[in-house]
């Protein structure tokens, strides 16, 4: 007879105890004192744990759902008999889930002591949570949210996923993945005009504003500047800043579509996005701006979804141009395509090269190649748009931070090329 007890065994019952005790510390400093005190804390919790781990090893059927049976039991019990004026049924249901947590740990320890681990997270973060569910979170927000979730979680697997062959080998899922992303980026920006102040939210929404469109942040944040000359430098740094969105989103793209594309792009697009950071941060960390009023509570949905699919059907129009002009006139034809694409979006051209290259139709030199003629031609719209919205002062601060991303991006570029053919 072999009494060996198996390693999977003891590791099972080892991340069962662990668990229950995370637990069940968190569960002990709420419980209280006295005869007030909630009914299950440390001790409880790790008997649980530990009770459904020895539930999946004893090879006795239906021992498992008789004692999570059991635990609801008691659970339910002790919710009756509490003293407690809060009618919640947080510790019961926690303690029924370290239990199955514990059956996990026997068949999974990695997933069950994740799962434990986030429940105690969740467990810990109970006054961060009602803060933020009844205080900074608005009803417009949570409107916003739900309906975010909605389309991501029904909406979004609906789309069929498989290439289309017109569309330069892109398929409507990561499209509609991208719609999906470009309307959170929405309300991001709107969320942190209010939570972070006139500064901060002028900062971040500038960074998340050039995740949708860079050269309509630059657009906006002009006419702000023109109306508010004293703002004209936060400003000028809140455009330069999606400068920074573009060559993230830029690389973010490229690893949806191509993730060898992506990795080729990498050094390009960190370099061009830390030169447009330093430039055109640089005023604001040396002179300090001058103080705003804070923007009011929004009433209307930051939702715009008629911009997110107008960028989608974008991508889609200019992947197809791009990869005709390819086939048709070579590289030649494919760079003045991608240069003339970029002077009104940037992205289309560079997904549309991601594309071509996850096709095996474009090699990773002439991909980077043509990222860089992308936002250089887009810079060049972005830095007219400038002039035009803002003025001289906000043109010239934006063009400096503009030019110099492109500037170090493309030496990163080159710099990385020679590195690999030494």
């Amino acid at each position: 007879m072999n009494d060996t007890v198996p390693p999977d065994a003891i590791v099972g019952l080892a991340v069962a105890l662990g668990i229950g005790l995370l637990v069940g510390i968190e569960r002990e400093r709420r419980k209280g004192a006295g005869n007030d005190r909630a009914a299950a804390g440390l001790r409880t919790f790790a008997i649980a744990a530990v009770a459904g781990a020895l539930a999946q090893l004893v090879p006795a059927p239906g021992l498992v759902p008789v004692g999570a049976g059991f635990v609801a039991l008691l659970a339910a019990v002790s919710h009756w008999k509490s003293h407690s004026n809060d009618p919640g049924l947080t510790t019961e249901i926690a303690l029924f889930a370290t239990y199955l947590i514990g059956v996990l740990s026997v068949t999974s320890p990695s997933l069950a002591a994740a799962c434990g681990t986030g429940l105690a997270l969740l467990l810990a973060a109970r006054s961060r949570l009602h803060r933020f569910a009844t205080q900074l979170l608005s009803e417009q927000e949570l409107h916003d949210g739900v309906l975010l979730a909605a389309l991501a979680l029904i909406v979004l697997p609906m789309v069929p996923s498989m290439p289309i062959a017109v569309l330069g080998g892109i398929n409507p899922r990561p499209l509609a993945a991208l719609v999906l992303l470009i309307m959170a980026i929405q309300a991001a920006g709107q969320t942190a005009m209010r939570w972070l102040g006139v500064r901060g939210g002028i900062l971040g929404s500038g960074l998340l504003s050039g995740f949708v469109s860079s050269t309509a942040t630059v657009a906006s944040f002009g006419s702000r500047a023109r109306q508010q000359p004293g703002q004209a430098p936060l400003l000028a740094s809140g455009a330069s800043l999606s400068a920074v969105a573009t060559w993230l989103q830029a690389l973010m793209m490229s690893a949806a579509l191509s993730p060898s594309a992506a990795l080729a792009l990498l050094p390009t697009a960190l370099a061009g996005a830390a030169g447009a950071a330093t430039v055109g941060l640089l005023p604001i960390v040396l002179r300090k701006p001058a103080p705003a009023a804070e923007p009011p509570i929004p009433t209307r949905s930051a939702l715009r979804p008629r911009e997110a699919l107008a960028v989608a059907l974008a991508l889609a129009l200019a992947a197809l141009l791009v990869g005709a002009a390819q086939q048709r006139f070579g590289d030649t034809g494919l760079r003045v395509s991608v240069a003339l694409a970029a002077l009104l979006d940037a992205h289309a051209p560079v997904a549309s090269l991601a594309s071509l290259h996850a096709a095996a139709a474009l090699t990773t030199e002439h991909f980077v190649g043509g990222v860089l003629i992308a936002i250089a031609a887009n810079t060049f719209t972005r830095c007219t748009v400038a002039a035009v919205a803002g003025g001289s002062r906000y043109a010239l601060r934006v063009a400096l931070s503009l030019t110099a991303s492109l500037a170090i991006a493309a030496t990163a570029a080159w710099w990385h090329q020679r590195l690999l053919a030494g």
